[in-house]
């Protein structure tokens, strides 16, 4: 009697987990599961990319100063406030609730923390730690109002739009602004201090070697349980890819100004949530929740706890951003966090990829999602056009990234990988 062939039915399922495992383990065998994933919907951080690449491309042709150094280390140190901002967006929108008050809430920390300093005499490391406690607390009370009192967070965050800027408005009500003193170390990490050349091409070489250790261990973990898995030179490759890419990146950089603190800060605190999301069992909660709270819930998961700690993590952030926006403008004002700083905070974590029906995101989601916004912004700016036709383009960006989501969405339920 002939044998069957690997992958054939009668193949032992064993047998056709080895035959996986065998097929993923060459080059050829990882390319093809990564097309496959494309196909399936699972289009990841691929549409954000390629828009960047279009956006950079057509600002650099109708403007060379685009891409120059000098005018990438300006659009870092812009993404930086409403980045960290996205971050929290990010943990929300994982959940697949929203928060709307964002904006005003970074905008009454800036207020809090320029009273209590310039004004209070507060020192100011004080003053930015009691802004902060203030935040999350202001996503403690969000999160009571939606799991024992059942207000839909549209509603209670909407709430909080308007309080919080009456609450900004209050505070600056006699002087409008406070100037922050412009010599000061919170000052200049905001406008000038910038990361020592050897140092942030250490950084990279650390960034590069810990993709590379993450993503072997999840490989192995992976071939245990008898997965596929890609092959350890695409791994090494993919490490080495993104090594010499930023490596080229920070020489660029550091040919001017060099790469902002405020933007190594904001890139810190990405890598930090990204681990938190992906390698632990919080994140992993968060991300069941956000697929299905009921099931989630039966699973055995606190799933209250798991919406507190999304929105305090987002108020947190909200007011961090706050800080970081008055450090950024040597001033608390009563215009900060208004204008277009919720609406860019929330299409930045939508644009990179973040999903708006919960379940699925990344914290890299706010990192590319808000350098797609600056450098539109920056190639206006540079172009000489006015904000309306900027509102236009974001919002047109905005609704391309939803129509993706929509449709991988769908390609996902229709394949199973749902």
């Amino acid at each position: 009697m002939s044998q069957p062939q690997d992958g054939s039915p009668d193949t032992p399922l064993l047998d056709r987990a080895d035959v996986r495992v065998k097929h993923a383990t060459s080059i050829g065998g990882a390319l093809d599961a990564f097309v496959t994933r494309v196909k399936s919907g699972d289009l990841g951080f691929l549409p954000v990319i390629v828009g960047l690449l279009i956006i950079c491309t057509v600002f650099q042709i109708l403007n060379p100063v685009f891409l120059s150094s000098s005018n990438l280390a300006n659009l870092l140190f812009d993404s930086s406030t409403i980045g960290v901002i996205s971050l929290g967006i990010v943990c929300v929108l994982m959940v697949a609730q929203i928060d709307l008050s964002v904006g005003s809430v970074s905008g009454f920390a800036s207020a809090l923390v320029g009273t209590l300093w310039v004004n209070q005499g507060w020192p100011v490391l004080l003053a930015i730690v009691a802004a902060l406690v203030i935040g999350a607390l202001i996503g403690a009370a969000y999160a009571f109002l939606f799991n024992w009192l059942g207000m839909p967070s549209f509603v209670s965050t909407l709430s909080g739009l308007l309080a919080f800027l009456g609450l900004q408005l209050y505070i600056l009500r006699s002087t409008g602004s406070i100037n922050l003193p412009f010599g000061s170390p919170l000052v200049s990490f905001g406008q000038l201090l910038t990361v020592p050349n050897w140092l942030a091409y250490a950084l990279v070489a650390l960034a590069a070697v810990g993709v590379f250790v993450a993503d072997y261990r999840t490989e192995q973990r992976r071939k245990a349980s008898g997965l596929s898995m890609q092959p350890v030179v695409a791994t090494a490759t993919k490490a080495l890819a993104i090594f010499i890419g930023l490596e080229f990146v920070v020489f660029y950089l550091n040919k001017t100004r060099g790469v902002p603190w405020i933007f190594a800060l904001f890139v810190g605190l990405v890598v930090a949530m990204n681990y938190a999301l992906k390698q632990t069992k919080w994140g992993r909660s968060l991300t069941a929740v956000g697929g299905n709270p009921e099931a989630a819930r039966r699973s055995g998961i606190n799933v209250r706890r798991i919406y507190m700690s999304a929105f305090m993590i987002c108020s947190t952030l909200a007011a961090l951003g706050g800080v970081l926006a008055a450090s950024r403008l040597a001033s608390a004002s009563q215009q900060a966090g208004t204008g277009d700083v919720n609406l860019n905070a929330i299409a930045a974590a939508v644009i990179g990829g973040t999903s708006l029906f919960g379940g699925r995101g990344s914290a890299y989601s706010a990192l590319l999602g808000i350098i797609v916004i600056q450098a539109i912004s920056s190639g206006l700016t540079l172009l000489d056009l006015s904000s309306s036709i900027r509102y236009m383009i974001t919002g047109a960006v905005l609704a391309v990234a939803v129509i993706v989501d929509s449709l991988s969405r769908r390609s996902r339920m229709s394949s199973g990988r749902a």
